[in-house]
Parts: C-alpha cells; sequence; structure tokens
C-alpha cells in the first residue's frame, strides 16, 4: 500500500541523483526511497511554478473550483489506500490516518467553494469617480508542511493556494511523504495543469534558501516550529516577501470547579493522546481548580494509563509510535527535568519496548514553574495537571508562556467564558471541547505562536493581493 516516491516537477514526476530512506516508525523497518532535491530540480520547479502561475490565474474561479473539486473526489476515492500509507510512515492508529483523509479533502472542497467568493467591491465616490477594489492571486507559493499530519497539513496550503488562483511549490517532510504524493497524484488525474503543484523533497535548508529568496515567490506558508519559523520569516524579509505562519503551541486548558469533572479528566485524557500528541493544539498545560483537583488528576491518570499503546495497522490501537527516533529522548528528558524539580509522575514516562518509537502515555502532576515542560512544548504523549486557586491565576499560568495558538476550557458560567474570551491569549479558544479547527474556521496564533489564518475566508485572503483601481471621468 506504500506509494513509490518521486519529485513532481511541471506535470512529471522524477526521481533524483540522491535518496533517503523512509522508515516505519513502529518497526523501524525501510518502507520507501525517498529522492532528494538538488539546485537544478528546484530552478525547474520555480520555471514550473511561475509557467503554472501565468496560466491558473487567468483560469475561472468557477473552472478552478472544478478542478479541486475533481481532485477532492479522487482522494475520498482512494481514501483506504491514502490512509494506509499515512499509518505505515507515520505510525498513527488506522482510524485517524482515515480521519484525516477526510479533513484534508474537506479543505480542498471549503477553499473550492469558497473560491467562487472572493468579491471585490465597489466604492462611491464624487465627481463621476469609479474606485474598484480587486484581489488577486499573490503569485508563486513556496510552501513547507511538517510530518505530523502528512496528508491534511499539505492540505492546507494546497487548497488555499490553488483556490486563490496562485500555483504553489511545497516541500512537504522527508519523514511522511506519501500524504503530499497522494494530493499530487489526484491533482493529476483530476487535469491541474502543469506547474500549478509541484512537489520537492531533500535538504530542508538548501530548499528553503534556495526557494524563499528566488524572484518568483510571492509567499511563504510553513508550519513547523517556531525556531524554523522565525528563521524562514527573516530569509523571507530580505526581499519584502509575506509570511503565512502556523507555529509552535503549548496548548493550556482552564478546568472550573462548576465543570463536570470525570467527563471533562476524560476527554482530556483521549484527546493529549490523540496522534501521540503530536498535534499543535494538543491539550497540554491543564490547570484545574483545587477543589476538583484530585478527583480530575485520578481520573485523567485512570484514562491515560488505559491508552492502548501500538502498532497502528492494528485493530483497537489508540495510540501509535512517536514519528521518529529523535522524539524519544527528547520527551524523557523532558519528564526527567520535571521529576528533577519536584514533579509528581503519575503513570508512564519510559520508552516502550524494543523495537519502534513508542513512548508510554505519560502524567505529571504538581510541577513547578522552573521545569522545562512548563515552558517548552513537549510535542508528545505527556500531559501536565497542575491545581490552581481561581480562575485568575488559571488565566495567568495559561498566558506565563510565549505561544498562544490554542487554548481550552471548560465551564457552565457565563462570566468565566466572558472572562476568559477577553483575557486567553490564543488565537483558538474552545469551551467545552477540544476541537480547535475546521476548514471553514480561521486557524492561527498569536504571539510566538505566528501569524496570519489557514481556513475560513480569512485563510483564502492570506493567498491573493489587493488592488485598489480608481477610474476618473475626466483628467485631474
Amino acid at each position: 500500500m506504500y506509494p513509490d516516491l518521486h519529485l513532481y516537477i511541471a506535470g512529471e514526476w522524477r526521481r533524483a541523483r540522491t535518496d533517503m530512506a523512509v522508515l516505519n516508525p513502529a518497526t523501524e523497518e525501510e518502507i520507501g526511497r525517498l529522492p532528494r532535491a538538488e539546485i537544478d530540480d528546484l530552478d525547474d520547479a520555480l520555471e514550473a511554478a511561475e509557467k503554472g502561475f501565468r496560466l491558473w490565474r487567468r483560469t475561472s474561479p468557477r473552472e478552478r473550483a472544478d478542478t479541486i473539486l475533481r481532485a477532492a473526489a479522487i482522494m475520498r476515492e482512494r481514501g483506504e489506500e491514502i490512509a494506509r500509507a499515512i499509518t505505515l510512515e507515520h505510525g498513527k492508529p488506522l482510524a485517524q490516518a482515515r480521519a484525516e483523509v477526510i479533513r484534508g479533502a474537506e479543505f480542498f472542497e471549503w477553499d473550492a467553494g469558497e473560491a467562487m467568493r472572493t468579491y471585490g467591491r465597489i466604492i462611491p465616490a464624487a465627481d463621476g469617480n469609479k474606485i474598484a477594489v480587486h484581489h488577486q492571486p499573490a503569485g508563486v507559493v513556496a510552501a513547507f508542511s511538517p510530518w505530523n499530519f502528512p496528508m491534511s497539513q499539505p492540505a492546507r496550503k494546497v487548497a488555499g493556494a490553488l483556490a486563490s488562483g496562485c500555483s504553489i511549490i511545497l516541500k512537504a517532510a522527508e519523514e511522511t511523504p506519501a500524504g503530499a504524493i497522494h494530493i499530487a497524484r489526484a491533482f493529476e488525474a483530476a487535469g491541474l495543469p502543469p506547474g500549478v503543484l509541484n512537489l520537492v523533497f531533500g535538504d530542508p535548508a538548501e530548499i528553503s534558501s534556495h526557494l524563499i529568496p528566488a524572484e518568483p515567490v510571492r509567499l511563504v506558508a510553513f508550519t513547523g516550529s517556531t525556531a524554523v519559523g522565525r528563521h524562514l520569516t527573516t530569509l523571507a524579509s530580505e526581499n519584502m516577501t509575506p509570511v503565512l505562519m502556523e507555529l509552535g503551541g503549548h496548548a493550556p486548558v482552564i478546568v472550573c470547579e462548576d465543570t463536570d469533572v470525570e467527563a471533562a479528566a476524560i476527554a482530556g485524557a483521549v484527546r493529549k493522546m490523540r496522534n501521540a500528541g503530536q498535534v499543535c493544539t494538543s491539550p497540554t498545560r491543564f490547570f484545574v481548580h483545587e477543589s476538583i483537583f484530585d478527583r480530575f488528576a485520578d481520573a485523567f491518570t485512570e484514562r491515560a494509563a488505559a491508552t492502548v499503546v501500538g502498532d497502528g495497522t492494528q485493530q483497537g490501537t489508540e495510540m501509535g509510535p512517536l514519528a521518529n527516533e529523535r522524539r524519544v529522548p527528547m520527551l524523557t528528558g523532558l519528564i526527567e527535568d520535571a521529576v528533577s524539580h519536584g514533579a509528581d509522575l503519575r503513570t508512564g514516562g519510559k520508552r516502550r519496548g524494543d523495537r519502534g518509537y513508542f513512548l508510554e502515555p505519560t502524567v505529571l502532576a504538581n510541577v513547578p514553574d522552573a521545569a522545562r515542560i512548563m515552558q517548552e512544548e513537549p510535542f508528545g504523549p505527556v500531559a501536565v495537571l497542575n491545581p490552581v486557586p481561581s480562575l485568575d491565576a488559571a488565566i495567568e499560568a495559561a498566558n506565563a508562556v510565549p505561544f498562544g495558538l490554542a487554548g481550552y476550557a471548560f465551564t457552565n458560567r457565563a462570566d468565566h467564558i466572558d472572562r476568559m474570551i477577553d483575557e486567553v491569549e490564543v488565537g483558538n479558544l474552545s469551551i467545552n471541547t477540544l476541537e480547535a479547527s475546521l476548514p471553514e474556521t480561521p486557524f492561527g496564533g498569536v504571539k510566538s505562536s505566528g501569524y496570519g489564518r489557514e481556513g475560513g475566508t480569512e485563510g483564502l485572503e492570506r493567498y491573493m493581493t489587493v488592488k485598489n483601481v480608481w477610474h476618473s471621468a475626466r483628467i485631474a
């Protein structure tokens, strides 16, 4: 079920002089060889994207939408094949991979519809003047997607670019390339003109340093760590190239004393372990009112410890391995540091088994602020539970990190909700649910979690420029 891996440039699949191994993180076995793009390949992609843009920008929104919808339908038809490939390369349970394919198709379907509603407007003017506002595609997009959602993350960027009339060069994750490969295959089958979508893999630093300063590139779209996002933003700033940055998070969860304690705890534990915690919006720092803390911590720990961990291809698996080898020592280091500072290790904390990159679901309680995990996003199946005496203290703790992507709260009090809407510093706030994003909603962060939005009408606008046009009835 795993696809042959190629670069996709100017409507053609190609190999390269060198390649790299793609591993199954559950077994550590090689499942594919991925070609590494060289400078010549990148130059070909830039030339193809420039030609593709000239054609695609002249294609009507209806025709663009029809092509995108055909591709989305093909992805749905091939859903089982795509999902199995994602599970093999990433490790997530097959049920979660299937859901990811559906979500990826939904991004394309939403943006295809929204592309036909990118209206301008007429501004009334005096003296017979006519003033119109036009929305136009930005140009060639250089996009970079991460490994944690191999299909839905690149789908967001490809959907926004193609729906708005841009062409795109996508550098998808080398560790999990199959999702992007399947997207390109679907668009090829749907009849997308050559050069509108190009797909490359290789050395991330070499690719970004070559593509971002290139003259045809008019937008850089990136999802990944804050450190890399800052670097790419600096590269883009040298040419005044706009950027769309969806960066790291460290999501707080405020649990008020009036909530259903056990229900909130179980929901939090289940969502924390989804995708092995490798989600930028994963609930991580739980600030629980002290009057209910013990009940919440007991229920949360019990459900987390009961998580079924194993190979994602096996029925009943709830959590697969971490996506790569380097994640294991990074996470165990954070856990050990927290314990050394006095945190209570409620469950987990160790690597699991002797094959594959498995980590036990881990719960830390009463973690001091001095512990690294209070400031560093773990990006793994590790939850922090801390008691707080009041909503004031919870909001202060929630805002005490440089990140502001997603935040959550459990409460039934309208005054608590109003305060958190006003004061919690995040781009996405969810009350009594741990859902943070849909195709039709704008998604993005504040502070060090980036800027710009993906999804919704706001997301599509990021791939467009605004032109103000004056037409005077006579020469002034």
